[in-house]
């Protein structure tokens, strides 16, 4: 009875043990995950609070209509930032103007 009562107890100290390393394997293994993902987080934060900023003051645009074509201004430097189809919507109205010749220049570059 006895010799019976240690081998039931040497399998669950094994039992143990196995879910012990299983256990620490698992800590591991999330460990290494969270330090892959971590810069991942940290650059959507910098991306999320660079978006909307000035490239060149950082300030945060706003956004503003100009002759019906919605743009976005700097209100500390004045500076204009258009997306391409503001672009190409400005550089059709101003077809021969030299303003248009240049967007239109830019565009096939």
């Amino acid at each position: 009875m006895d010799e019976k009562d240690r081998l039931g107890s040497k399998l669950r100290e094994k039992e143990k043990a196995e879910e012990d390393r299983y256990f620490a394997q698992r800590d591991r293994e999330l460990i290494e995950k969270l330090k892959r993902e971590q810069p991942s987080a940290q650059e959507a934060t910098a991306r999320q609070e660079a978006l909307m900023r000035c490239p060149k003051c950082g300030t945060k645009l706003n956004s503003v209509k100009h002759h019906d074509v919605s743009v976005e201004e700097c209100p500390s430097c004045q500076g204009l930032w258009l997306d391409r189809g503001e672009l190409e919507t400005l550089a059709q109205r101003e077809n021969e103007s030299w303003l248009g010749r240049f967007i239109r220049r830019s565009i096939t570059s």
